[in-house]
């Protein structure tokens, strides 16, 4: 089995465990205020991998605007619950999706210029899909409780500690961390 193979294979056999079974630094060792959102923007990222087999298999097609709205529109209506500028998180969410299709295109050119490497086995498109949405919920919620941190002087030195700790935590390759660069991009 090739690389990426070996890679989409564990990814979508344990995308549960990875997203949930890495451990978040204790408060205390904490980079940075914006680590948590950062985090789960990347765990969100990972999705990628597993949604990108799933296409690849069915034949689907990458953009899928119907779906993309159906995330914006729910996470508008939660930062309103939480009383945060939906312009916000609208363009947050807006970089995200933007970076995961990027990846999932990523996956798409690897898997065309190496056949080999290309996954045969993926998970259920619903079950990224869940992990998506409760993904979301957890960055808006992030957004509201951070919402000062990311509109203060200290946000980007902020931003560039939790990006790189994440980075580190989670072992992303080049293409994730260009991912992560883009998805996060208008936090500040």
């Amino acid at each position: 089995m090739t690389y990426f193979a070996s890679r989409v294979a564990s990814t979508a056999v344990g995308v549960a465990l990875v997203l949930t079974a890495t451990p978040i630094p204790a408060t205390a060792d904490v980079p940075s205020p914006l680590f948590a959102l950062v985090d789960a923007a990347a765990q969100r990222l990972q999705t990628a991998d597993p949604v990108a087999a799933s296409k690849w298999i069915t034949g689907g097609s990458i953009s899928d605007p119907a779906r993309e709205q159906q995330v914006i529109d729910a996470v508008t209506a939660q930062a309103g619950q939480h009383g945060v500028d939906d312009g916000y998180v609208q363009r947050v969410f807006r970089d995200q999706i933007s970076a995961t299709v990027g990846v999932e295109y990523g996956r798409f050119s690897e898997w065309k210029l190496d056949p080999a490497s290309a996954p045969t086995a993926a998970p259920n498109l619903s079950e990224s899909r869940t992990t998506i949405d409760g993904l979301n919920r957890t960055m808006v919620d992030e957004i509201a409780a951070q919402w000062n941190s990311l509109h203060s002087p200290s946000c980007v030195a902020d931003l560039e500690a939790a990006r790189n700790a994440v980075v580190d935590a989670r072992g992303l390759d080049a293409l994730y961390q260009r991912g992560l660069m883009f998805a996060t991009g208008s936090y500040c």
